[in-house]
């Protein structure tokens, strides 16, 4: 038994062995590595091929692979940190590479910024500007505006003849006005140097505030044909007129006039731009068209002429020869200074004290004011301006005083909103224009009555001896426009401050007419009188008018969408620095006390509206009900009068004052849905926080 254990261990022994060589061999074949061996074990040799015997016939023999010796351990590697990587750059060759970049270089590269985005859009970007320029500029000098705008299409000769451009092509496009003109020193830099203006350092309400818009559409212009801006000017009568040809160095920020020449005969004061520029007119004349049309509507007190290529002429007149209330410009306002700000203003004050400085810097800061500041901010000894500016706590002490005292809202006649009576004017002028003409109500009743049979010589008689029944008066807030009703409402709220800035919303809606009534509203946004036609969902106009719940004012409305209804709704804010959200100016931001003064507006005007819709359908509803009873008015007099044996007209007279005073009687009630619903109205404003949460609830 133990002859066989012995022998068993002996074979597993062996074939473990033959394994072992198997696998070295199989291993030295594919040149992997040698199997790991235990330390201190032998090597075995490697075995010698096998001889043939000779004289006996074997099948042929199978090529066997050499067997190899096992590779050695492979060294380990150096550590990466041991090598040295090449530099690329040194900090002396990239000192080199640095230097400044100037304005004009980084809006030649990053155009879209400024409105420029594709062909089309510059088109009205250009336009944009510069009646944004000639607006501001007529207003200041107290001239009623006269505006030409020109779009020329250079693929069409001087007589007009040839083929539109399709897509984009070469444009030029003329902005001319009757303004105070420009001095001659002064144009280069207005045309030819960005983030130049007199609006950038004042408070005042005006378009323009930055000073790069024109100069900006010079910069494409220049950019993309490669021509300067023509401009021709002058200052008034007896004096002469010149014009000039402008480019800008973009490296340098600066202009270069490349032509001058002087004028005998022009308009008696003025000014006219010319720009040559890569447009789409066949994309960008529909951004155009509506730019003019809410331009004209937003500045009722300018007239508006407008050339386009291959189209007649489109003018829009003057609504009214009163000039929107003049801007006054104002000091800021301490609670919208910052710490930074403070410490600039007081490193540029010539006061010789904190109290002084605070009463020159700021508006609203009487010496009651400057002395209350002065002792909550803990300042026992005298403190100059000086100070404030070089020591930063002493700064930050001052700033946190200046927050935490009351002081009065800053003064509005920094403002210049629309108006509610001009807004109306606006809006009629602006329906006058683009509402195509409708039928009147007289044609549809002659064509009603062409179906009827011929009037007999005694219903003739009749009708003559009737009496005569006054036309209905007016309803109140209706207009009659080229033959369709609107009910126009307009809410200017009183003024308001954020961080600092004054601002005024005014809200005016047109409703009915030939607006459709299965599709959402139109949206008219104005900021300080300029319409804003991109962008519309990205800001905080649209904001506040979709969490309005139009739904209170009988108006359907889908979730988190505009309401819908036959009805244009005009937004315009006024303020003395606009918070847009981009250097484009297309939209404003969502500050909330912006949003919820348009909200506040837009519920004023929705409940006139309501009362508007209530009365249109009683109105509807009575003359239904009467238009009933006349059917059988007139048989059932004559049977009445068959009875009596008395004349039927006198019967149906009455009759008819009866239908009347029954109707009217009936819709006394609706006062107080009217009532009803300016009472919630009501209730959501004061309580706005909590409809809010409702809402979002």
């Amino acid at each position: 038994m133990a002859a066989r254990k012995a022998a068993a261990v002996r074979a597993k022994g062996k074939a473990t062995g033959r394994d072992r060589e198997r696998d070295q061999l199989e291993l030295a074949v594919v040149g992997g590595p040698a199997p790991r061996r235990s330390k201190g074990a032998a090597t075995p040799p490697p075995r010698a091929p096998a001889r043939k015997p000779a004289g006996r016939a074997r099948p042929a023999p199978v090529e066997e692979p050499e067997l190899l010796p096992p590779a050695p351990e492979a060294e380990p590697e150096a550590a990466p940190a041991a090598r040295s990587p090449k530099r690329r750059a040194t900090a002396e060759q990239m000192a080199q590479q640095q230097r400044e970049i100037s304005i004009s270089e980084f809006f030649t590269k990053n155009r879209h910024l400024l409105g420029f985005d594709n062909a089309s859009k510059a088109l009205l970007t250009t336009i944009k500007e510069a009646v944004d320029n000639s607006l501001d500029a007529c207003e200041e000098a107290g001239i009623l505006p006269e505006i030409t705008i020109e779009v020329r299409d250079l693929g069409l000769n001087e007589q007009g003849e040839g083929e539109l451009t399709k897509g984009e092509g070469r444009f030029v496009v003329v902005v001319e006005d009757n303004g105070p003109g420009i001095v001659k020193a002064q144009a280069p830099k207005i045309f030819g140097k960005l983030l130049y203006g007199s609006k950038f350092h004042r408070l005042k309400q005006s378009r323009g505030q930055q000073g790069i818009g024109i100069s900006a559409a010079a910069m494409y212009g220049q950019l993309t044909t490669g021509q300067p801006i023509r401009m021709i000017s002058r200052t008034g009568k007896g004096k002469p007129a010149f014009g000039l040809e402008i480019q800008i160095d973009t490296r340098k920020n600066n202009p270069v006039v490349t032509a001058e020449r002087q004028l005998d005969d022009w308009h008696e004061h003025g000014t006219r731009v010319e720009l040559e520029i890569v447009a789409n007119w066949q994309q960008g004349q529909r951004f155009v068209n509506r730019y003019v049309e809410h331009t004209a509507l937003s500045n009722p007190h300018a007239a508006f002429h407008y050339l386009r290529p291959r189209q007649p002429p489109l003018s829009f007149p003057r609504a009214t020869d009163e000039l929107p209330k003049e801007a006054q410009e104002i000091k800021p306002h301490p609670h919208g200074v910052e710490l930074g700000a403070l410490m600039r203003m007081a490193a540029d004050s010539k006061s010789h004290d904190v109290r002084g400085f605070l009463q020159a810097a700021f508006s609203r800061v009487s010496s009651t004011v400057a002395d209350e500041i002065v002792k909550k901010a803990g300042f026992k000894a005298r403190v100059r301006p000086r100070d404030v500016a070089a020591d930063r706590e002493v700064a930050r002490k001052l700033h946190q005083a200046i927050g935490a005292t009351k002081i009065m809202a800053p003064p509005t006649q920094i403002l210049s909103p629309i108006g509610d009576t001009l807004m109306r004017k606006g809006l009629v002028s602006f329906l006058n224009v683009i509402e195509t003409e409708g039928p009147e109500e007289e044609e549809q009743l002659d064509l009603d009555a062409a179906r009827k049979k011929k009037a007999t010589r005694k219903g003739k008689a009749a009708k003559a001896e009737a009496p005569e029944v006054p036309d209905a008066p007016p309803e109140e807030g209706v207009e009659k426009i080229k033959g369709h009703n609107y009910f126009i409402a307009t809410v200017t709220r009183p003024p308001k401050v954020y961080r600092g800035n004054p601002f005024q919303v005014e809200v005016g809606l047109a409703y009915g007419g030939s607006w459709p009534a299965d599709k959402p509203i139109e949206l008219f946004r104005f900021a300080n009188r300029v319409p804003l036609l991109f962008q519309r969902g990205a800001c905080g106009m649209t904001e506040a008018i979709v969490k309005t719940d139009w739904r209170n004012y009988l108006l359907s409305q889908p979730r988190g969408s505009l309401p819908v209804g036959p009805m244009a709704l005009l937004v315009h804010i006024a303020s003395v620095w606009v918070p847009f959200t981009s250097e484009a100016k297309e939209a404003v931001a969502h500050y909330p006390e912006i949003t919820r003064e348009i909200q506040l507006a837009a519920q004023e005007c929705g409940r006139k509206l309501a009362a508007h819709i209530r009365k249109r359908k009683h109105a509807d509803y009575q003359a239904q009900r009467r238009s009933l009873f006349e059917l059988y008015i007139q048989e059932v007099a004559q049977a009445i009068g068959k009875i009596v044996k008395r004349s039927p007209d006198p019967i149906k007279r009455e009759f008819l004052r009866l239908a009347d005073q029954v109707t009217e009687q009936e819709g006394a009630g609706d006062g107080l849905d009217d009532a009803a619903l300016e009472e919630q109205s009501r209730k959501i404003t004061r309580r706005p926080r909590r409809a809010e949460e409702e809402e979002q609830g």
